[in-house]
């Protein structure tokens, strides 16, 4: 007679009545060793016993003994013969996921096939309608993805501000006049403010040949003490941006050219906020962004940035999100060092506040936020204002958002007003339209793309993408 081994099978029963072993073998009249034995396929299934899990669980013993894991292992390695996999796991592990984790196999094969229906919906547009470079991650992606994967911070250029400020200590108002004086001093540069149209709408110019930096009158003195950092690091961090960029994974000149902005930007940070006083300041005023920003000279935005970057191991702050968008919706910045996926073309989900702010210039709006997976973030969202030229270019502002996990509300000043505890606290929100799979939002403006909503002519929905 064939022996039969339900290990798997029962272990997905014990888990959803939410029993330990012990409880499973208590009411089944034997020991925790033998329930343990069955799970790990040790013993195999006696009549009896076979018997008493149909009594004591009212399921049906066919349901139990049917063993479906030979059509999943067939399945999960013909999914890891698709190219996008370097190489697949051997046999041994793969059987050994399927009697283990059923549950993380069956979501992997559930995500593969809404990948397939994916790109199956993007190939059927015709090659004539879709870019070459459409499947392929632009390099804005890649710098993204380059400074998360670090945490968004980068110890090598931390040391070399903090060198910097070290060797010429001055109050948060004199930055602007010590970096000026350090750079004519120490490399010979000098500093030019010029008028808005000698500058061609160009914010900053440093012109290596001349040994000059240009700054527009468009720029006020955070901004103006910011681009003067970012120049100090072209010229003393020149060692560490290269070395930094080479270990991006980024090969268009355009793509190694935006990294190495971003990653001076992120010095001038550092110099203008040195990391142990702002995190310090940050802590004392529960991150209050205007009160720091005001502490070190620094404009709204600039701390919402530096905030992102405050990973250092042992002296950690909240972990933070930054994005910047226009009026329609465009994501112009974000930065990441939490678990939020930040929208990368735009289309963010109209229930978040951060368009809403557009309406209120310069006011804080707090919101706490749930996305479809459940996860929760407080944020806050405000408009700041961009450098004006003309009359022609006023109004010209962003809008940003700074986040963090609901579970850091405690250390944030903004959340002291509301009712933790209140079941109405959450928005609804998603990433955009075309991946957010909610049903009956008001706000849908797309079908998702990897969702069928349920449309019947005889039911009008919230929305006319879904009955």
């Amino acid at each position: 007679m064939q022996k039969t081994y339900v290990g798997p099978q029962l272990r997905q029963l014990r888990r959803a009545q939410k029993q330990t072993q012990a409880e499973m073998a208590k009411q089944l009249g034997v020991s925790p060793a033998y329930v343990n034995l069955l799970e790990n396929n040790q013993r195999s299934l006696s009549v009896q016993m076979l018997m008493a899990l149909s009594d004591k669980y009212g399921i049906d013993w066919r349901e139990l003994v049917q063993d479906p894991s030979s059509n999943v292992l067939a399945e999960l390695r013909s999914v890891l013969q698709d190219p996008i996999f370097d190489s697949a796991p051997d046999l041994q592990e793969l059987r050994a996921a399927v009697d283990h984790a059923p549950g993380l196999v069956d979501k992997f094969l559930q995500i593969y096939r809404t990948h397939r229906t994916t790109l199956d919906k993007m190939l059927r547009q015709g090659r004539e309608r879709m870019p070459d470079n459409l499947l392929s991650s632009t390099p804005e992606t890649i710098i993204h993805d380059f400074f998360r994967d670090h945490k968004n911070h980068f110890p090598e250029l931390e040391r070399s501000a903090e060198k910097l400020r070290a060797e010429q200590p001055c109050a948060p108002d004199d930055v602007y006049a010590m970096l000026k004086d350090r750079l004519i001093e120490r490399h010979g540069v000098t500093v030019r403010i010029k008028t808005v149209e000698e500058m061609s709408e160009s914010l900053r110019i440093f012109d290596r040949d001349s040994a000059t930096v240009l700054l527009s009158q468009a720029l006020d003195y955070p901004n103006r003490t910011f681009q003067l950092a970012h120049v100090m690091c072209l010229l003393e961090a020149d060692g560490i941006l290269k070395s930094l960029v080479s270990d991006s994974g980024i090969t268009s000149p355009t793509g190694l050219a935006r990294c190495q902005v971003e990653l001076a930007n992120y010095f001038a940070g550092a110099v203008v906020m040195p990391y142990s006083q702002v995190l310090e300041t940050a802590r004392a005023t529960k991150y209050d962004v205007d009160r720091i920003a005001a502490a070190f000279s620094v404009s709204f935005e600039q701390v919402c940035h530096r905030l992102t970057t405050l990973q250092r191991k042992n002296a950690t702050g909240v972990p933070f999100f930054f994005l910047r968008i226009d009026k329609a919706g465009n994501v112009t910045k974000r930065f990441n060092s939490t678990t939020f996926t930040l929208a990368e073309f735009g289309g963010a989900c109209p229930v978040w506040n951060i368009h809403t702010s557009f309406r209120t210039p310069g006011v804080i709006l707090p919101q706490f936020v749930e996305l479809p997976e459940g996860e929760r973030f407080f944020t806050i969202s405000r408009t700041s204002d961009r450098p004006v030229f003309s009359r022609e270019s006023q109004d010209r502002r962003l809008a940003l958002a700074l986040g963090c996990e609901f579970r850091f509300v405690e250390e944030i000043g903004y959340t002291q007003s509301f009712n933790l505890g209140s079941a109405d606290l959450f928005s609804q929100i998603g990433i955009n339209c075309h991946l957010c799979p909610r049903q009956a939002c008001s706000q849908r403006a797309h079908q998702p793309l990897f969702v069928e909503l349920p449309i019947s002519p005889d039911r009008r929905g919230n929305t006319r993408y879904e009955s």
